[in-house]
């Protein structure tokens, strides 16, 4: 089974989370950005609104808690005003989750504190606030499900303690609030949920896809039975040398490498030992050259080497010569009687009026000297 065909990872139900901790970060960098976007949108606008639920004041604080009530909202502010200085910084990118935790906790804590001084018939005003920081904190800020839950829960219990306990609203008022707060939770939590549930799928369905394109990809640029570059990747890898040698002292060697007597062993021995002897070819030329260079099957019994950045001819033939002698070597699949050469064109380049064809045609010209001249040989074009 390929990598794109394996199911992917589903998110755990309760935190959304991904049980590969590879992919829970893989995830967490692709979103970051849209968070550090949501984030200071919502900064911004959550500010907005923070003002101006200050207009209520002017009818329903008592003066001599009115300098109390702005000194609370103001300090709370501070927070997101650092928050967003924040988001700026690399230091976002590491605690994002925590910095727009802050910012929904300071809201949350300022707005029980500012009713904490206002008379109880002022309260319906104020704990509507607290409803709207649900949505806040759920849908727009950028914070995963259960960050938010855990907050509101948090505020939920703190505003119980304080105006329950503290403060001993009448227990009707009390209840009323709470079940307004509580079904803003149900509501915004399940919506937040459920979106977060949705762009964590659309995040592995867009990387199942990523994978399957780049799949297709080596299979159209590289030999099914050898796994190595084919002609039309090892087309690319040249035109990459020709381009990288202009302006530049660099030379390169195109090797045209064919087989000598594998039809005759591929008969003999039969066509599964004859794809084997195929693949370890391909192993033993990929074992000669650096990782910088390329071997290629064209086809058949044919294949490339690609050696760029050489110094002087003298490299391409200790190159070529080391080559000769690991095909040389026996191979498991071939009997003592039968032995594999190879007979090896080199085309050196750049030289004036080079083309991908051209290069690996003189090469090819090199080959076939060899050839008539007694095989297992090279020749440099």
């Amino acid at each position: 089974m390929t990598a794109y065909e394996q199911a992917p990872a589903t998110p755990c139900r309760l935190t959304l989370r991904f049980k590969d901790p590879a992919l829970e970060r893989a995830f967490l960098r692709d979103s970051l950005e849209r968070v550090r976007l949501h984030g200071r949108t919502a900064i911004g606008v959550g500010m907005l609104v923070y003002l101006l639920c200050g207009l209520l004041d002017i009818w329903h604080v008592p003066g001599d808690a009115l300098g109390g009530v702005w000194a609370t909202r103001l300090t709370a502010l501070t927070v997101p005003a650092l928050v967003l200085l924040a988001t700026f910084t690399p230091l976002f990118a590491r605690f994002s989750q925590l910095l727009l935790s802050c910012v929904c906790l300071a809201a949350g804590v300022g707005l029980i504190a500012i009713q904490a001084q206002l008379p109880v018939e002022s309260a319906h005003y104020y704990y509507p606030a607290l409803m709207m920081l649900t949505f806040y904190t759920y849908n727009f800020i950028g914070l995963r499900f259960p960050h938010a839950l855990a907050i509101d829960v948090a505020l939920l219990v703190a505003y119980n303690l304080v105006c329950g306990v503290w403060l001993d609203y009448p227990p009707h008022i009390l209840l009323g609030h709470d079940i307004f707060i509580v079904s803003s939770n149900l509501i915004g939590g399940t919506t937040g949920y459920l979106v977060e549930q949705q762009r964590r799928l659309l995040f592995l369905r867009t990387r199942e896809l990523r994978q399957q394109r780049q799949y297709h990809l080596e299979r159209s640029q590289h030999d099914s039975l050898t796994g190595l570059p084919n002609r039309y990747l090892l087309h690319e890898r040249i035109e990459q040398a020709m381009a990288g040698s202009q302006g530049h002292d660099m030379r390169h060697a195109g090797c045209f490498i064919d087989l000598d007597g594998f039809k005759a062993l591929n008969d003999r021995l039969g066509h599964e030992v004859g794809d084997r002897l195929l693949t370890q070819v391909g192993e033993r030329l990929k074992a000669c050259v650096r990782k910088a260079d390329t071997v290629a099957r064209l086809g058949g019994d044919e294949f490339f080497v690609l050696a760029i950045g050489l110094e002087s001819e003298r490299d391409a033939t200790v190159l070529v010569e080391k080559l000769l002698a690991a095909l040389r070597e026996p191979f498991p699949d071939v009997p003592d009687d039968l032995r594999l050469h190879a007979s090896v064109g080199v085309c050196l380049f750049p030289y004036p009026g080079m083309s991908v064809s051209g290069i690996i045609h003189h090469a090819d010209m090199a080959m076939y000297r060899v050839k008539a001249g007694g095989k297992d040989g090279y020749h440099i074009a």
